[in-house]
Order: C-alpha cells, then sequence, then structure tokens
C-alpha cells in the first residue's frame, strides 16, 4: 500500500507531499490541475519512462520517492523474499524507493537505500502497484501476464510452478542427452582440455589472494637497499648521537622538568614532552629491530618472481586477463571441474537417461494436460463473470472470453513451455457488430480500465500487487453506469488500496478519502 509521496521539480509539480491511506482515494481538481501529472510521477517512480521533459523549467533534477506498506500475499512469490534475496532490508514493513533523472539524462534508483537498475524497480513495482491509463504501465495489454491472471482465477499457480520446475528438469536431461549424443571426438577432446586445465591449476597450488602478497613481498626485495639506506638513515635521525631527534628531546625533557618545578602551570607541557619522548624512543626501537631483521635474500626473491611469473601465466591462459585475481583463477578451476561433472557421465548411461527422459516427458505432458483442463474450465466461468460485471459499468453490449489453444508441435518440448501447453490470451468484442478482438487493440482508456475493474473484482483475493491505480476510467459514462463503476470500486478496496483520478460526483461519493488536485500561479 502507497502511504507517502513526494515530488519535487516533475512537470509542473515545484514540492508536493501527499498522505495516502487504505481504502478507496479519489483524486479530483480541474483539467490540466496536475491530476494525471501526479500519477505520472508513480508511474516514474515505479520503473516508467524518463525523459528530460519531466523534469520541471529551471531545474536540473526531478526527484520522486515513495513509501510502501509491503504485503505478504503469497507464500512463494512475494515482496520480502525479493527484498531479501538482494540484500536490501525494510523496516517495519515498509520500503521506500528514491528515483531520479537528471538534466543530462542520466537516471538513478534506490530501493530502501540500495541502488537497482531500472528493470529491477520495474520488478519490485509489480509487488507494489498495478497502473491504468498509461498505456506502457498496463499489465493487461500484455498477453504475458493474461494466463498469470487465468492461473490465479483457476487457482493453480502453485501447481503450475511445480510444472515449471518438472519442466526444467526435462529440458536439462534433454541437454545432456543431446551433449552425449555429438560428435564422440570432440566431447572426448573437451573432457581432455577441461581435465588438462584443471590439473594445470590444481597442481599449482594456488591460494586467494597470494598474488597480493607475493607482489608486496617482491616489492619489498627488489628495492631492499633503498629501504634498507631509508630506515637506517631514519635511525639516525632519531638517535644517531647528540643532534638525533631523541637525544634532543632527552635533554628537552630534563629541562621541562626543571622549569616545571618552578612553575606548576607548565607541568602538563613537561608531561607531553615526556610522552612525545618515550613514543619517538618505542618507534626508534622498532625501526632498529625492522632494521635488524632485514635480510636480502636474491635466491627469495627469484623464487617470488618466478611464483608471480607462473599466475601470470595462468591467468592469461585461461581468465584471458592476467589483471584479475588469484580468487577468480579458483573460481575458474571449480567451474571447469563442474562441467565435467557433467560431461563426464558414462556413455553406457545413456540407455538409462533415455528412458528417464521418456518418463518425464510422460508426466510433463499429462500435468500439462491437466493444468490446461482445468484453464479450460476456469475461462468459461471467468469469462462469464467478467461478462456480468462489464454490463453494470456501461458496456452492456460487451461480450469477453479468454482464447486458449494448444501450442504447435510434435514433441513435447515443442509443445510445451515453462508454463504448460497452452497460448493464453483474452478477447472482447467492446461494441456490436465488431470481431472479438485482442485487449491490445482497444482504442479506449476508459473501456480498458473498465476491463481491469472487472477482472480486479473477480481477481481481487489472489492479485500481487497491492494497489491499483485508475486513470481516465469514467471515460464516455454517467449515470447509474458511473455509480455502479464507484460503488464496484468500494468494495474493491475492501481488499486493496484504490487510487481514481474522476471527474464524476457519482463516483467520487463512493471514496473513502478525497484529495483534490489545484494548480497555483505565483
Amino acid at each position: 500500500m502507497l502511504e507517502e509521496l513526494d515530488i519535487k521539480n516533475f512537470a509542473l509539480i515545484d514540492s508536493a507531499h501527499i498522505d495516502f491511506t487504505k481504502g478507496f482515494t479519489v483524486l479530483s481538481g480541474e483539467t490540466g490541475a496536475g491530476k494525471s501529472i501526479l500519477i505520472g510521477s508513480l508511474a516514474f517512480l515505479l520503473g516508467g519512462k524518463a525523459s528530460l521533459d519531466q523534469i520541471r523549467a529551471g531545474a536540473h533534477e526531478a526527484v520522486v520517492s515513495g513509501t510502501f506498506l509491503l504485503e505478504k500475499k503469497s507464500q512463494d512469490d512475494n515482496p520480502f523474499d525479493w527484498l531479501s534475496e538482494r540484500s536490501i532490508e525494510d523496516e517495519d514493513g515498509r520500503i521506500l524507493i528514491r528515483r531520479v533523472v537528471k538534466d543530462t539524462g542520466k537516471t538513478s534508483a534506490w530501493i530502501g537505500g540500495v541502488p537497482v537498475t531500472k528493470n529491477d524497480l520495474a520488478s519490485f513495482a509489480r509487488y507494489l502497484v498495478d497502473l491504468h491509463g498509461q498505456h506502457e504501465q498496463q499489465s493487461l495489454i500484455k498477453i504475458s501476464e493474461h494466463r498469470r491472471y487465468l492461473d490465479i482465477y483457476a487457482g493453480i499457480t502453485d501447481e503450475v510452478k511445480e510444472f515449471s520446475s518438472l519442466f526444467r528438469t526435462l529440458v536439462e536431461k534433454r541437454n545432456l542427452l543431446e551433449s552425449l549424443n555429438s560428435n564422440r571426438q570432440e566431447l572426448s577432446n573437451r573432457i581432455e582440455m577441461l581435465n588438462f586445465a584443471v590439473n594445470e591449476i590444481s597442481e599449482a597450488k594456488i591460494k586467494d589472494k597470494e598474488d597480493e602478497e607475493l607482489e608486496i613481498e617482491e616489492s619489498k626485495l627488489s628495492s631492499f637497499e633503498k629501504l634498507y639506506a631509508s630506515v637506517e638513515e631514519l635511525n639516525s635521525l632519531l638517535d644517531g648521537g647528540e643532534g638525533s631527534v631523541v637525544s634532543l628531546l632527552k635533554k628537552a625533557r630534563s629541562v621541562s622538568g626543571s622549569v616545571s618545578s618552578l612553575d606548576k602551570s607548565l607541568e602538563p607541557l613537561d608531561s607531553r614532552i615526556e610522552s612525545s619522548f618515550y613514543e619517538l624512543n618505542d618507534i626508534q626501537k622498532e625501526l632498529r629491530h625492522y632494521s635488524d631483521s632485514l635480510v636480502f635474500d636474491p635466491s627469495r626473491l627469484e623464487e617470488v618472481q618466478e611464483r608471480l611469473d607462473l599466475l601470470y601465466k595462468l591467468k592469461k591462459k585461461y581468465l584471458g586477463n592476467p589483471s584479475l585475481s588469484c580468487g577468480e583463477l579458483i573460481s575458474y578451476m571449480e567451474k571447469v571441474r563442474k562441467e565435467l561433472d557433467g560431461l563426464s557421465v558414462s556413455i553406457d548411461e545413456k540407455e538409462s537417461l533415455e528412458k528417464e527422459i521418456a518418463a518425464l516427458e510422460k508426466e510433463v505432458y499429462s500435468s500439462a494436460k491437466n493444468i490446461s483442463a482445468k484453464r479450460k474450465a476456469s475461462s468459461l466461468k471467468m469469462s462469464e463473470e467478467i461478462e456480468k460485471i462489464l454490463k453494470t459499468l456501461g458496456m452492456e453490449n460487451a461480450h469477453f472470453s479468454v482464447s486458449l489453444t494448444e501450442k504447435e508441435g510434435t514433441a513435447v518440448l515443442q509443445k510445451c513451455d515453462l508454463y504448460g501447453m497452452d497460448n493464453i490470451e483474452f478477447l472482447i468484442q467492446a461494441n456490436p457488430g465488431l470481431p472479438m478482438l485482442p485487449l491490445s487493440r482497444i482504442a479506449s482508456g476508459g473501456e480498458l480500465s473498465r476491463v481491469m475493474l472487472a477482472l480486479k473484482t473477480v481477481l481481487s483475493k489472489g492479485d500481487m500487487a497491492g494497489t491499483l491505480v485508475f486513470d481516465e476510467i469514467d471515460t464516455g459514462i454517467g449515470g447509474e453506469v458511473a455509480r455502479s463503476l464507484g460503488l464496484h470500486m468500494k468494495n474493491l478496496a475492501r481488499d486493496m488500496q484504490i487510487l481514481c483520478i474522476t471527474h464524476l460526483a457519482s463516483i467520487a461519493v463512493y471514496a473513502d478519502n478525497q484529495l483534490k488536485i489545484q494548480k497555483g500561479v505565483d
């Protein structure tokens, strides 16, 4: 649920802060007051199109941020798991999203303070808001979403997920079999090459960050003379005779002790001189100990350089970039080992694998047929319910249907995909005499919004997004139709937050909350 929205320098809006509550909220105001700009800022926040036109004249950037109360409607796919997978923390079930577009054309976005890509932002937005009125935001015209809506209605979402997992297993087994059936010599050569790579890297006994440690040691050994001379010079400066720092501080300490006995106010300075003496004296002792430990070992330098040369060649040979780390070389070796495990399936096991694939194909096909039957049964009931609601929303002559066709092909992998064997698309006849057409062909935003309202009414318990936004939903309607539409939204708002831009009092009267949009000039 959207709780707060902050907008700065977006289109005509200089600065605005809006608090939202649950239930049915109507946004009303004069034409041109900025209602659609407000919804546009929300669309931008949730990953919608960004352009320089959105930046207010005279400003260098537009900034929109929003606070959302998260809801866990599904155990298998919910916003909390999405955040956890990306190490993003919510605050008591709330999350702050922020997005910026600069006059340079650069855009940036954050979820819970963590920078994210536009794709991540759009992926997370599906848990938050379903926006209707701007075509690029309308999930209803995306055919890929029609399957999801039907599955939610049929109550088979979990069953389809299990099918997807089974289908992936079948694909993996088929790919393994194809690998076994490929040119035996090529397979043998590949295994031999990978084994050589693993053995060569393994024999080198590489340790993580070994190259960093060796480079430090090599620098120390190759610069031994300069290092030793510099340390000795420092030792001499600190404690090299009468004129050295430690010697002078010792004398200063004796004098300051006498002076402070004559004037107690100088005791703090005497204490600081004494501390400086002990600190520098300790530094000199540690430097002397370091100097005594310095030993030039030409054989060790040669050994280190040879080891670095070996690591350089291995990284260049297998990683293509000698500047990469030993850790990445180790990761490459582990990756090769995994590939070898897959390629090393015994040729003798081919028959067993073929039997396993045949059994999986039967299981996948049977499951797909079962899911398809449930979809067909539910599609008829769903069509009837939506059509019934549409008639009360000013589309009394509309006919709605769910088109289900079986995928073409002969093999199981051709007849099915991750979600079954059905091509699913919503069709509508908005006016008498017209053929049934895909929803994407509907010209009226108001008609499309009313179809979505009908769909959301029948799906309200299982929908993923917690907030539904309607713009232009009252286009071309009035009277009893508008009252019916308002009542539908009020009932739908029992289970989700509804935001609606409207010019009709007969819709606004049903709202739990009213927001009036006004534009002023300074």
